[in-house]
């Protein structure tokens, strides 16, 4: 069956919890049809679960006066939905800790990173124009974060939305991953004319030349703080890393040397890519990570593989995505489940009022207690199922392309606080870029 019983009645109960009448009436017939063995019109119901996704990102989650996404909602009602979000004050004396965990300001370059990449999937499969101001938007928010510092390469998490200028000082490896990836994304889209391409040169070089000046021996091959200041965690080290890390860095100067042909970043693109390679190769099969990691990874290997020329580095990169991809696919049925025990509906807290503190590092940071478990799973469900379509190579079952559907219409997106509903826009284009939808 495609559906199971308990996902089945899952559905039938939907709109008791706020479904839209609509969508409560279409996920009805699709249940009734499947019982019956007949084949109903998923492809448009699934595209209107997306539509909604799409509305609530931008009017929930993103905030015009910065051009960014935030993490995660802690009400429903118009206008107080982001009301967590740090003071600027609060991000001036850097409270509650250096890199504003569990503040709501914590992804904004992962996000803005993965919409960058998920419009021009967009536009590839729509054409539609009006995705040209949209992701304007998006590159609006990531210019800002990388220049509203003054700190030139320091790509920031996110910005205050109170004063459009404070920001937290510690960044992270992470950040930057998503954050070049989508901009080399969006530098060889249509949707990018001369304007900023050349505003995305700046913006990359300048990251490059920050990892040259700074990520060597003497640091801990660390990239700073907006501060000067080594990393206390460790998320800002960009060499000598663990193997599922190692891309990062080539990756970056590649990004660079791509998009300037600058001699000097194509020189350290080569003189890292291959010991790179090789570390990344050493991942043991039985390891096991959170999803962001695979999503990451599988981005690094896709800038380093379009522009490698060696055609037995190529194949390493290609297989390194296969692999990746394939052990994102052994774990969506397990996130995709997962779904199905958690009331998907509650809001994230007001993390002032955080019961539980732990410190990491030299870093207090506030817990969000059940919460997490909820914000994550809905995440990871998105970020498992957008790794293996990013293999153009790699076949999809059609169990595993189910995996998605069921992961799509588990969800009330009216009813979902966690910024996690961008991966589920990026696997969903991505497969419809690939003509799977």
């Amino acid at each position: 069956p495609i559906f199971s019983l308990k996902e089945t009645d899952f559905m039938k109960k939907r709109f008791t919890r706020g479904l839209s009448l609509s969508v409560y009436f279409a996920l009805l017939c699709l249940c009734s049809l499947t019982a019956q063995g007949a084949e109903p019109d998923r492809n448009a119901l699934l595209k209107q679960q997306i539509d909604q996704a799409w509305e609530v990102t931008w009017t929930r989650f993103y905030r015009p006066e910065t051009h960014l996404f935030y993490d995660y909602l802690s009400s429903y009602e118009p206008g107080k939905e982001l009301g967590h979000l740090p003071t600027a004050a609060e991000v001036q004396r850097q409270f509650p800790n250096p890199c504003g965990y569990s503040t709501g300001m914590e992804d904004g370059m992962i996000l803005g990173g993965a919409m960058l990449s998920t419009i021009v999937d967009m536009y590839d499969v729509t054409g539609k124009e009006t995705l040209k101001t949209d992701i304007d938007n998006v590159f609006q928010g990531i210019k800002l974060c990388a220049t509203v510092h003054g700190v030139p390469g320091f790509i920031a998490r996110a910005v205050c939305v109170e004063d459009g200028k404070s920001v937290y000082i510690n960044s992270s490896r992470d950040q930057y991953t998503h954050c070049v990836h989508g901009l080399w994304r969006y530098y060889h889209s249509p949707l990018c004319d001369a304007e900023t391409k050349q505003e995305i040169r700046t913006i990359l070089s300048a990251v490059a030349d920050r990892m040259i000046a700074n990520v060597t021996a003497e640091t801990n091959y660390d990239f700073l703080r907006a501060d000067g200041k080594r990393c206390p965690l460790g998320i800002c080290r960009m060499w000598n890393v663990r193997p599922h890390e190692a891309a990062r860095l080539p990756m970056i100067y590649a990004a660079a040397w791509d998009v300037t042909g600058e001699e000097k970043y194509r020189k350290q693109y080569r003189h890292y890519l291959t010991p790179a390679i090789r570390q990344s190769q050493s991942m043991k099969p039985d390891e096991h990570h959170s999803a962001y990691v695979y999503v990451q990874m599988q981005c690094s290997f896709e800038l380093l593989h379009q522009l490698e020329q060696d055609p037995e580095l190529k194949a390493d990169l290609q297989g390194l995505m296969k692999r990746t991809g394939n052990k994102a696919l052994s774990k969506i049925s397990h996130a995709r489940k997962a779904l199905y025990d958690l009331d998907l509906t509650v809001l994230g807290p007001d993390w002032r009022a955080a019961e539980k503190w732990i410190t990491q590092g030299e870093y207090r940071n506030p817990q969000w207690g059940d919460y997490r478990r909820v914000w994550h799973a809905i995440r990871e469900a998105g970020e498992l199922s957008l790794v293996p379509l990013m293999v153009t190579d790699l076949s999809i079952t059609d169990a595993q392309k189910q995996d998605l559907e069921k992961i799509i219409l588990r969800m009330d997106y009216e009813q979902t606080s966690s910024c996690g509903i961008i991966y589920h826009l990026a696997a969903y284009w991505k497969a419809r870029k690939r003509g799977l939808f």
